[in-house]
């Protein structure tokens, strides 16, 4: 949760996020548990853990809709869901993703097509979705994660990279179309966040300290990190923003 700032439009606002009961995705809905909103998430495994955690602690729910996102129907239908048991949807924020590492030599047709299903076509249909709700409530804010793996170049999982250079593209469209119904689109660009999954499978001690050199503040990211960043995209504090890329990876990636 945020310890760092409140925002007060924030409570009691319905959010709707992919991927939000692990990882950074777990952070960010406790950051907006904390702050009052209402909150519906979808992710393929079960955290009925993770939800009676949250349910204790700030005395409200969330509302825990198993779904694949690859499955764009049943990934829709758990928005039309939200939205009825919510009452609308003020913001959406495309989190899951996966980074499994892959080569260009030996991916195959079928692999390259699930990765682009799980990392880039859901935020497109989630944003079709959503819209409708969101133009009807006469506006509304879409936050889609990107990833500083495309701004570095990084080799390893180029369908990953190509995924998330899209999503940055996908975001200024749709915040083109979509602004003059008041609803923002805007990325967040994180840098290597240490989730469990990243310290489980990729982070080792040297790659690590690599890493680290190259961030301006020698510190590495964690989940919750990615917290106030993602309320203020979804807040009215950032209500004449949109179509924008914010960066939080430490300083790996200067822009400007």
């Amino acid at each position: 949760m945020s310890n760092n700032v409140t925002f007060h439009d924030l409570k009691n606002a319905s959010v709707f996020i992919t991927g939000g009961g692990s990882g950074i995705g777990a952070a960010i809905t406790e950051g907006f548990l904390a702050q009052g909103a209402k909150v519906a998430f979808v992710q393929r495994s079960e955290c009925e853990e993770f939800i009676e955690t949250m349910s204790s602690k700030y005395n409200h729910k969330p509302l825990f809709i198993k779904c694949d996102i690859t499955d764009t129907k049943a990934l829709q239908k758990a928005i039309f869901k939200a939205n009825e048991a919510h009452g609308g949807i003020n913001a959406l924020v495309n989190n899951a993703a996966n980074d499994s590492r892959h080569s260009l030599d030996e991916m195959t047709t079928e692999e390259w097509d699930q990765s682009i299903n799980i990392n880039l076509r859901p935020h497109f249909f989630t944003a079709q979705a959503v819209a409708p709700i969101m133009r009807s409530q006469g506006g509304g804010s879409i936050i889609n994660f990107s990833s500083a793996s495309y701004l570095m170049g990084n080799a390893g999982y180029p369908a990953y990279v190509a995924s998330k250079a899209g999503i940055t593209g996908l975001t200024r469209s749709l915040a083109r179309e979509l602004g003059s119904d008041n609803i923002r689109v805007n990325s967040l660009i994180p840098g290597w966040v240490l989730t469990k999954k990243q310290l489980k499978l990729w982070a080792n001690d040297k790659d690590l300290a690599s890493h680290l050199k190259k961030q301006c503040i020698k510190e590495h990211l964690i989940p919750n990190d990615l917290i106030d960043s993602t309320l203020f995209l979804a807040s009215n504090a950032s209500r004449m923003m949109t179509g924008q890329a914010l960066v939080v990876d430490g300083g790996v990636v200067v822009t400007g």
